[in-house]
C-alpha cells in the first residue's frame, strides 16, 4: 500500500496528532482504500482519521468521520454477514478512542467513539442514543462506564446505577463508578459486595487480597458517608486511611475539601497547601482553596494561586471559578462572568454554582441566587447550598421557604451544628421567633461547643435583645480559644453601644492585627475613633448610606411581620 496505515498510530503514541491527521486525509484519499474495491479497508481508514481527529479536539469532523466509517461497515455485513458477525464479537478489544487498532475495526467500538465524541461536546442526549444502540452483552468496561455517566446526567438514576455496578464487578478499582455509586445514595455494604474477593488455591482469600481490600472498603465508606453528609464519619475515615497512605495526594485534597465545605476552614487550607507541596501543579479542588484563601483575606497567595493555575491548564472550570474569586473585590460583574465561563466547561461543577449564588446574593438578585443554589443541590447538596438557599430566600422575605429550606438540611444533617443554626437564623430574622432562635443556636453550641457561627449568632440575639452583659461573656469565654477577627470586631462592636469605647478600641485593632482588610473593623473603627474625638458618627456625609440600609431593614420586617 502506497500509505502506510500503521504509521497514523506510530505518530498520534508520540503525540503528532497534527500530522497524523495529515496522513490520515492522505490514506482515505489512496486509491488502494478505493470503497468500490475494499471497503473494509475504507472504514479502516476513515476510523484512523477519526481517531487522529478525536486526539486533537476536532470532535464535530471526528463524529463526520466515524460515521462515514460506519457506512462502510454496513455495506461490509451486507456482502461479508460471516465476517461481520466475527467482528462484532471482538468487543473485547480496547474500545477507547485513544487507543487504535489496525487489525481490524468493529461497530460497537466506532460507536462509542461517537459517543464519546458527543460526549466531549456535552451533547449528552445524542451520546447516551449512540450507546443505545451498542447491545448490553456487547459493551465493556470504557463503554458501560460512559453509558453511566450519560444516566447520570440525564437523571435516569436507576440506569446509572446499574451500568457503575458492573464497571465494579468488572474492575473493583473503576473510583469514578465507588463515587458516583456513594452519591447516587447505594449503601456502602451494596457497593463493597461488588468488589471480588478472589481465593486462593486453598478456597480462601489470602492475606495480602484481604488487606488491600480492607483499605478500598475503607474508601468506600468514606465516600458513602460524605455522600450521606456525615462529614465527621467521613473525615474520620479518610484521615484512617492517610495514615495508612501518608502524603497521599488524593486522600488530602478529598480530606481539604470537606473540611471546607464545613467550615474548618485552617485545617482545609493547611492540607490544600500540602497538596501543593507535593503537586503543584494540581489544579483538582483548587477553586475550594481559593474560596478558602479570600474568606482569610490572603490576597497574595490568591493571587500566586491563580497565576500557578492560568500556568497549568486554562482550559479547567476550577481555574475560571478561582479567577472569579480573586476578581470579586475588584468587578463583580466580571468575577460573575468567569463563574459562568466555568460552569459552560463544565455543567456538573457544584463549586462554579456555590460561587455564582454568592456573588448573585452579593449583587441583591437574589431570586437568580435561588436557581445557582438549587442547582448545586440537585447535582450534590451540601450545607453550602442550603446556606445559600436560606440566605437568599431570607433577602426575598420568603420566610416560608427559608424555613422549608433550612428544616430539609437539619433532616438531611442530623448532627450538623450548621444545620441548626440554618433554622436559628430564619426565625432570628422574626422578632416573634428569636425565642426560638435562641435554642436553636444553644442546641448547634451543645453539638459542636466549638462553632464560632452559633456563638456569633447568639452574641447578636443577645444584643438586639439589650443583654449587652451576656454577648460579652460568651463571647469572651470563645476568644481563649480562637484567634479569630470576626470574633474581636462582635466584642468591639458590643462594647462600643455600650459606651466602653476603650475596649471597643482593642478589639477593633486587635481584628485589624489578625485580618488587616476586615472591612467591618475599618469601618468600626473609623466611627469609634469619631466617638472618642466628641464628633458625632452618625454626621450627614454617612447619613445617607445608613437611611438606605434602615429602610431595607424596616420593609423586611414589615413584610415579615
Amino acid at each position: 500500500m502506497d500509505v502506510p496505515k500503521d504509521q497514523i498510530a506510530s505518530l498520534m503514541e508520540h503525540g503528532l496528532h497534527t500530522s497524523a491527521q495529515i496522513l490520515g486525509c492522505f490514506l482515505v484519499s489512496s486509491p488502494a482504500a478505493n470503497a468500490d474495491v475494499t471497503p473494509h479497508l475504507k472504514a479502516e481508514s476513515l476510523v484512523l482519521l477519526g481517531d487522529s481527529l478525536f486526539r486533537d479536539r476536532e470532535f464535530r469532523r471526528a463524529i463526520h468521520t466515524y460515521k462515514q466509517a460506519l457506512q462502510f461497515c454496513k455495506i461490509i455485513s451486507k456482502t461479508n454477514p460471516a465476517s461481520s458477525r466475527s467482528s462484532s464479537l471482538a468487543s473485547n478489544r480496547s474500545s477507547s478512542p485513544n487507543v487504535l487498532n489496525v487489525s481490524g475495526i468493529n461497530d460497537n467500538e466506532v460507536k462509542f467513539k461517537i459517543a464519546s465524541c458527543h460526549s466531549a461536546l456535552s451533547e449528552y442526549g445524542a451520546a447516551l442514543a449512540e450507546m443505545d444502540s451498542i447491545p448490553s452483552k456487547m459493551r465493556n468496561l470504557q463503554m458501560n462506564l460512559l453509558m453511566g455517566k450519560l444516566y447520570r446526567y440525564s437523571r435516569q438514576n436507576r440506569s446509572a446505577v446499574s451500568c457503575f455496578k458492573e464497571c465494579l464487578r468488572s474492575c473493583p478499582y473503576v473510583f469514578e463508578a465507588i463515587i458516583a455509586l456513594a452519591e447516587l445514595g447505594v449503601s456502602a455494604k451494596d457497593i463493597i459486595s461488588l468488589i471480588p474477593q478472589t481465593p486462593n488455591r486453598s478456597g480462601r482469600a489470602s492475606f495480602e487480597h484481604l488487606d488491600s481490600s480492607r483499605w478500598l472498603q475503607r474508601y468506600v465508606e468514606a465516600q458513602c458517608s460524605i455522600a450521606s453528609n456525615d462529614y465527621k464519619g467521613g473525615l474520620e475515615l479518610f484521615t484512617d486511611l492517610l495514615q495508612r497512605f501518608p502524603n497521599n495526594l488524593h486522600l488530602l485534597l478529598e480530606i481539604a475539601k470537606v473540611e471546607a465545605i464545613v467550615g474548618k476552614n485552617d485545617e482545609a487550607i493547611m492540607n490544600f497547601e500540602k497538596a501543593r507541596l507535593i503537586d503543584p501543579y494540581v489544579v483538582t479542588y483548587m477553586d475550594e482553596y481559593a474560596m478558602l484563601l479570600k474568606i482569610k483575606s490572603d490576597f497574595s497567595k490568591l493571587n500566586k494561586l491563580v497565576h500557578d493555575l492560568l500556568i497549568t491548564d486554562s482550559t479547567r472550570p476550577e481555574v475560571f471559578v478561582a479567577l472569579s474569586v480573586l476578581w470579586e473585590r475588584k468587578d463583580e460583574r466580571g468575577a460573575l462572568s468567569y463563574t459562568e465561563k466555568g460552569i459552560r466547561i463544565d455543567e456538573r461543577h457544584i463549586p462554579g454554582y456555590i460561587m455564582k449564588g454568592n456573588l448573585l446574593l452579593s449583587m441583591k438578585r437574589a431570586e437568580a441566587a435561588v436557581i445557582a443554589f438549587r442547582a448545586a443541590q440537585e447535582l450534590r447538596p451540601d450545607i453550602r447550598s442550603y446556606q445559600g438557599l436560606v440566605q437568599s430566600y431570607l433577602a426575598l422575605s420568603k420566610i416560608k421557604e427559608a424555613l422549608y429550606a433550612s428544616r430539609e438540611a437539619m433532616k438531611a444533617m442530623p448532627q450538623s451544628a450548621k444545620a441548626l443554626k440554618l433554622v436559628g437564623d430564619v426565625h432570628a430574622s422574626n422578632s416573634g421567633g428569636r425565642e426560638k432562635a435562641k435554642k436553636f443556636y444553644e442546641s448547634a453550641l451543645r453539638l459542636e461547643p466549638g462553632y464560632l457561627g452559633a456563638a456569633l449568632a447568639l452574641a447578636e440575639l443577645h444584643v438586639i435583645e439589650g443583654r449587652n452583659a451576656d454577648a460579652v461573656c460568651l463571647l469572651e469565654r470563645y476568644l481563649k480559644d480562637w484567634a479569630d477577627d470576626s470574633l474581636h470586631v462582635k466584642l468591639a462592636q458590643v462594647f462600643s453601644a455600650t459606651n466602653m469605647l476603650q475596649d471597643a478600641l482593642s478589639h477593633f485593632q486587635a481584628a485589624l492585627r489578625i485580618n488587616v482588610q476586615n472591612e467591618a473593623a475599618k469601618k468600626g473603627l473609623e466611627r469609634l475613633e469619631k466617638q472618642m474625638k466628641g464628633v458625632d458618627p452618625d454626621a450627614p456625609e454617612e447619613d445617607e448610606d445608613n437611611d438606605v440600609d434602615d429602610a431595607d431593614g424596616d420593609q423586611d420586617e414589615t413584610e415579615l411581620l
